[in-house]
């Protein structure tokens, strides 16, 4: 049901154990799609690799792009717009581009564009970030105390 569709192939382990301790507890489990980083001038690259992504969509899907000049949300909004989704019975999947971002043509197909933010991270990192915040939200929506309200 939940996909991050990504550019890249993470290959740190510490990378690899982070994504991974959110994909397990996300349920159903969160399945991560890597597609190839492209070739040519970066334009062109991004071209292709938005084109892959897109590609590599299921059916139906809700598709949530990440970029910098998407809606920014709390985490308590963002577990409402969870639950939307998750009550359309559609494949939730958020893509996440390569070094240049993505070409238009994934921000054109997206139901949301959001971002995790107006600082730049690199987009290993987002997966990682990405991951934790569905994991919250899922939380937040089931009532779990993962997610700490306000401070102490």
């Amino acid at each position: 049901m939940f996909s991050i569709i990504a550019v890249g192939k993470m290959r740190h382990k510490a990378e690899l154990e982070l994504v991974d301790r959110y994909a397990k507890r996300i349920r159903p489990r969160l399945s991560i799609i890597e597609v190839s980083e492209a070739k040519g001038s970066p334009e062109e690259a991004k071209i292709k690799e938005t084109q892959a992504l897109l590609n590599a969509l299921p059916d139906r899907s809700v598709v949530i792009s990440l970029d910098e000049g998407g809606k920014n949300y709390s985490s308590l909004v963002f577990a409402g717009k969870m639950q939307k989704w998750i009550e359309e019975s559609r494949p939730i999947s958020f893509l996440i581009g390569g070094a240049e971002g993505l070409h238009q043509a994934a921000i054109q197909r997206s139901d949301l564009v959001l971002s995790l933010g107006s600082l730049t991270w690199p987009h290993m990192l987002v997966r990682i970030l990405l991951a934790e915040q569905i994991y919250r939200a899922q939380s937040i929506l089931q009532g779990h105390p993962y997610h700490r309200q306000g401070r102490p």
